[in-house]
């Protein structure tokens, strides 16, 4: 069951979860408004390239991108300098965009819990090894970057 511990697999629920909503709500909870599939393509489109440039920059520092895994390098350039989590905060993004595209405006309220969820399964186990691993400089890189935004 290890495999389920895996940001993927649980936006990948949000997301099942959110299309479920949009089939199920009353007709009368949708909107079907054109800007709300605008800006949820934006969000989407916005959280595909904060995860490929993340993918990138990690790469290049020769790091592991799978949360359980030891980080050989700190990343703290390209994307990293604007927030220590652009993956995940892609994830919210394609979570919330997909919610609006799909009209399930009601799904929304999944945004903040699989904020949670990934906050507490991945982020703050993350930070904790980081913080043991890299010491002082990962102190200053959380000075400086927020953790989301």
């Amino acid at each position: 069951m290890k495999w389920i511990d895996l940001p993927p697999v649980w936006l990948a629920l949000a997301l099942v979860m959110t299309w479920w909503i949009a089939q199920l709500q009353p007709m009368w909870l949708a909107f079907g408004h054109p800007a709300l599939d605008l800006a949820g393509g934006l969000l989407v489109g916005g959280g595909l390239v904060l995860m490929l440039l993340a993918f990138v920059e990690m790469r290049k520092q020769r790091t592991t991108v799978i949360p359980h895994m030891e980080a050989d390098h700190l990343v703290t350039t390209g994307i990293f300098r604007r927030s220590r989590n652009p993956i995940y905060l892609g994830d919210v993004l394609v979570l919330a965009g997909l919610a609006l595209r799909w009209d399930a405006t009601v799904a929304l309220v999944l945004v903040p819990l699989f904020i949670g969820t990934i906050t507490q399964r991945f982020i703050i186990p993350e930070e904790n090894r980081l913080r043991r691993k890299f010491r002082a400089d990962f102190a200053r890189y959380c000075q400086k970057t927020r953790r989301w935004l």
